[in-house]
């Protein structure tokens, strides 16, 4: 079984192992250079060219500034008004690097978005891919957290690797270059080596940080699951009058994440303290190496300005490193989580010579079936059965005997580990499920609705219906009536999960949805199980009406739901242990009488009750 998120990997020391850079990268660089789209690339090359161009203005900032100081000395001439005209122009120069770098981000801005959006739509076109199995094992506030993430970090990644490290190295080079050839290598060398000094200090501390900030990303996904879960079981909470219990959990999980998140917090202190102290030393041994040139009459005034603004054009983006690696490594934490679901193997996928399923008459065949969830636990043993095209079949037995795992199976949710299901002589495995499940339609027990309208629910069951057949499924599932009391109508909003809906209204919306689907192939899986006597028997007629000639197979509990099907299979131990109508079933005297006359005994008791 495939989860959703695997646990942090941990060594033997219990320290995170942090995924691996290249490989990571290596799946992230084609967002940085799409293929077949030039447009995105030249918005690339172009905000390529606004960082070079901006970093070029930065660098030669300092020198006018230091030629309109030079120009203020006594003596030099002409003076104040060369001087002036160089402060304009630094000012220009200024001006300009903003504009380069606002143009810049113009001009990436539709690039990471781009790269986010397909990114998004991959990881939930796979998620909606993966197998029912993964689907029943998933916490869904943990996989859209790990989706938030991972698809927030490809647009971070690119801006700064970008706009941020690309153009640091490129700075950092051209002031050595500057200091080796107008001052000395020594200054050059000590800035190489203070620089090294700072990068060091940054990313030890900052690992440090991490680890405290992988523990506030744990925990803050502890929390929001926690939340999630109590909300989409919000009737269960209330069956069992556990609201306090639920906050209770919740806010031991939201003390946790503060607890983490001031200790993340505090962290930063010690980062920021660090890095002052090494930019303010740099640069105080900078400048008093430049006074001293001056007093030896090797530099001129100027010059102090110019060390003095290159290194802080330098500090400047160095200053942003701690959360540059930072952001960096979670983001390859979290694009690496988000890589992991992607990675997660479909269960059930197309062959690759699949053709689509084609209904002619709708016979189902299962030929000697067996199927198990779980290595040890066999569900159904060489099952076989035939539906005849447009006739009914009607399932009972005991809970666990499979039943329901028929209907699964027959959607191509799992594959069996032996034997074929086949419709019209086609083995359902070697079609294309897009097809399969196109031809099926199924009115299950437990309706789940979207958060939606009612007509956009029943209009789902086909899509591209128009008005007038929404509203003809609608008739025939007998909901008309109660939408026209309904003062939205066919716009009201049935709320998360359909629960504003009573179960009888759900259940005839699911009716609709598959009405309007058509389906030649339908499942009625416990369709009424969960209504009372009065409702159930309203929902059957319908349900009766719609399986006419149509190839139907019902799943039932109540026995008194199925006795017009045209024959009837008892499940026991995977198997079929008896088989045929109604009445020859009950004439045997066997499971299917036993089971009957149970039920009957129950439902006599019930009316001597009320």
């Amino acid at each position: 079984m495939h989860a959703p998120t695997s646990p942090p990997q941990k060594d033997e020391n219990g320290k995170r192992i942090e995924p691996p850079v290249i490989p990571t990268l290596r799946r992230f660089l084609p967002y940085l250079w799409p293929k077949d789209k030039p447009q995105l690339k030249w918005r690339i090359i172009w905000a390529a060219l606004m960082v070079l161009a901006s970093k070029a203005i930065v660098l030669y900032m300092p020198f006018l500034f230091g030629a309109a100081i030079n120009r203020m000395e006594p003596g030099m001439e002409p003076g104040a008004a060369l001087a002036i005209g160089l402060i304009l122009a630094y000012a220009g120069a200024r001006l300009a690097g903003v504009l380069f770098d606002n143009l810049r981000n113009i001009a990436f801005e539709t690039v990471g978005q781009e790269a986010t959006r397909e990114l998004a739509v991959g990881v939930f076109a796979h998620l909606h891919a993966l197998s029912l199995r993964f689907h029943l094992a998933r916490r869904t506030g943990e996989v859209t957290k790990v989706i938030d993430r991972g698809t927030k970090s490809i647009d971070t990644m690119l801006y700064f690797l970008l706009f941020n490290i690309a153009p640091t190295i490129f700075e950092l080079a051209a002031v050595l270059i500057i200091f080796s050839y107008k001052f000395s290598t020594g200054l050059a060398a000590a800035t190489a080596v203070m620089v090294g000094v700072y990068i060091y200090l940054t990313r030890v501390i900052t690992d440090w940080r991490n680890a405290l900030r992988t523990q506030m990303n744990d925990l803050d996904t502890k929390t929001v699951s926690r939340s999630v879960d109590s909300l989409l079981n919000y009737e269960t909470v209330k069956y069992f009058s556990a609201e306090q219990r639920e906050i209770s959990r919740y806010e031991t999980a939201a003390r946790q994440y503060a607890g983490a998140t001031v200790k993340s917090e505090n962290s930063l202190a010690v980062l920021n303290i660090a890095q002052s102290l090494v930019t303010n030393v740099m640069m105080g041994g900078a400048m008093a190496y430049t006074i001293w040139g001056w007093s030896q009459g090797d530099f001129k005034t100027g010059d102090v300005v110019i060390v003095n603004g290159l290194l802080l054009q330098l500090f400047r983006p160095l200053d942003l490193l701690g959360m540059v690696y930072r952001m960096i490594r979670q983001g390859l934490i979290d694009m690496q989580a988000m890589f992991d679901l992607m990675d997660t193997p479909e269960e059930i996928a197309d062959r690759a010579n699949a053709k689509p399923l084609r209904v002619s008459d709708g016979l189902v065949e299962f030929d000697h079936v067996s199927f198990g969830y779980e290595a040890d636990r066999q569900i159904l043993n060489q099952l076989s059965f035939t539906v005849p095209a447009g006739q009914t079949l009607a399932i009972v037995g005991p809970s666990g005997a499979g039943k329901s795992t028929i209907a699964r199976l027959l959607f191509r949710f799992y594959d069996p580990q032996q034997g074929s299901i086949k419709i019209d002589g086609q083995d359902i495995g070697k079609v294309t499920q897009h097809s399969l499940r196109s031809a099926i339609g199924i009115v299950p027990q437990d309706t789940v609705l979207f958060n939606d309208t009612i007509g956009y629910n029943i209009a789902y069951g086909r899509n591209g219906a128009g008005e007038n057949e929404v509203v003809e499924a609608a008739k025939g599932a007998a909901i008309d009536g109660f939408i026209a009391l309904l003062p939205q109508g066919y716009d009201t909003e049935v709320g998360e999960r359909g629960l504003k809906l009573s179960g009888g209204e759900k259940q005839r919306v699911a009716i609709a949805r598959t009405l309007l689907k058509n389906p030649p192939i339908l499942i009625l899986d416990e369709a009424t199980s969960a209504l009372d006597s009065r409702t159930e028997e309203a929902i059957q007629e319908t349900l009766n009406n719609i399986a006419e000639k149509r190839t139907t197979i019902i799943i039932a509990h109540r026995l008194s739901t199925i006795t017009h099907a045209d024959s009837i299979i008892v499940l026991d131990a995977g198997q079929v242990a008896e088989q045929g109508s109604h009445e020859k079933l009950l004439a045997a005297g066997g499971l299917y009488a036993g089971l009957w006359r149970r039920q009957q005994a129950e439902r006599d008791k019930e009316k001597a009750v009320v």
